[in-house]
């Protein structure tokens, strides 16, 4: 690889890590695994730093605005393509991942807006076209990246720029867009009735954020049950995407060994993923009507139990990809569901507090459900991983029910 051959010494230091966790659970050496393993502790990490920015930028935007947030965020993540773009070392390229991470709290201020909405048809049209978005970027954006990666490489540039160039693009398209046509949807007597950043351990504390006790100290706090409510479907979220980029992330690992997939395989794999997705939510998921989402991600979680069965038993492709396309059904739904549904909450200047949140319980997630999953991957073998995962979705089946009995109280 590149920075082996570089001798970066934040490198080395990353893939020591990576070395003791592959022996800790019996990964074998083998580059495709060292590879996925690598790519997994800079996702992780990428991840934390949106856990920790994700509520501040929230907060920040329940104090001066969703629209100058959204600017400067986006500022912060041309800055850190451009760094991307100039990078020779993996010192560089790991320090535009830490700034990528920090600025990717943006996505929070995105739901915060749809959250600003009046109209409850509304903002569960505008959580499901965020979610139609993301499964674009990740239908489309690895083959893009895929695609330019390897003309750089054959034009002799070996750091990957015109990818990262593209990313500017993108972002700079991105900044002259809000600049031009997004309004601010938080309103000059809603920011000044908000009460700032109080405590910021209730931001920054892990069980704070669980609890949501940065929307309980408040001049006005909402009502026991409401909050116990918020509470359990922070919970949901939190479970559902502790399992599911669980798999995601050990998906590599069973394609691989099982059926020999190659990464171009992996990536139609993927498009499929990502296909099937943009079309749920672009039909079903947007129009879900009020009152039926909680309904809606039970299916949908409940559909999950199948679908892992399916994948970790699978001993033929059309197995696995049926499983998948249940995999995808169930991805499609739940996180604009339980978004639209916490979006209710708190009142009109802690929206930005609220979904900045939720968003960080689901970056604690994404950084931890990976590490656990694939150790029991390695150790107890694919299908135990998967059939235990399987199971592991009756518990946040059992908070939703939770939440729709506070619901009827």
């Amino acid at each position: 690889m590149l920075y082996v051959v570089g001798q970066d010494g934040v490198y080395q230091s990353l893939q020591s890590v990576v070395d003791w966790f592959r022996e800790a659970v019996g990964i074998p050496m083998e580059k495709k695994y060292n590879t996925v393993l690598f790519g997994g502790l800079i996702g992780s990490l990428f991840s934390l730093l949106q856990f920790l920015s994700s509520p501040v930028t929230g907060a920040l935007s329940d104090r001066h605005g969703r629209r100058p947030m959204l600017l400067l965020t986006t500022l912060g993540l041309m800055s850190s393509y451009a760094i991307w773009a100039v990078s020779r070392s993996f010192s560089m390229f790991l320090l535009f991942r830490v700034i990528g991470g920090i600025c990717k709290g943006n996505v929070s201020l995105c739901t915060a807006i749809v959250a600003d909405l009046p109209c409850p048809k509304a903002r569960n049209r505008g959580m499901a076209m965020i979610g139609i978005a993301f499964s674009l970027g990740f239908t489309v954006g690895p083959l893009m990246g895929a695609y330019f990666a390897l003309s750089s490489r054959t034009a002799g540039n070996v750091f990957y720029q015109t990818p990262a160039l593209l990313a500017s693009a993108f972002s700079v398209a991105d900044l002259l867009f809000i600049w031009v046509m997004m309004p601010e949807t938080l309103t000059k007597d809603v920011k000044a009735s908000s009460s700032g950043f109080g405590d910021p351990g209730d931001l920054l504390n892990p069980l704070s954020l669980f609890h949501f006790s940065a929307v309980i100290r408040t001049r006005d706090p909402p009502p026991k049950e409401r909050m116990q409510k918020l509470r359990a479907l922070g919970l949901v979220y939190f479970c559902y995407l502790f399992l599911f980029s669980g798999l995601e992330f050990t998906l590599s690992f069973l394609t691989h060994q099982r059926f020999n997939f190659t990464s171009m395989q992996q990536g139609k794999m993927f498009f499929f993923i990502g296909v099937i997705m943009a079309s749920i939510q672009g039909g079903y998921a947007r129009r879900i009507k009020p009152g039926q989402h909680i309904g809606a991600v039970r299916v949908a979680i409940m559909s999950l139990i199948p679908a892992f069965v399916l994948i970790g038993l699978s001993w033929n492709v059309t197995m696995l990809y049926v499983g998948l396309a249940l995999y995808s059904f169930a991805a499609a739904i739940v996180v604009p569901c339980l978004s639209t549904l916490v979006s209710d909450h708190g009142t009109s200047n802690q929206k930005g507090t609220v979904m900045g949140i939720l968003r960080s319980l689901g970056a604690l997630a994404r950084a931890l459900g990976p590490v656990v999953s694939s150790s029991v991957y390695w150790i107890a073998g694919a299908q135990v991983c998967f059939l235990l995962t399987s199971a592991s979705f009756i518990i946040p089946l059992v908070l939703l029910r939770r939440a729709r009995s506070l619901k009827e109280e």
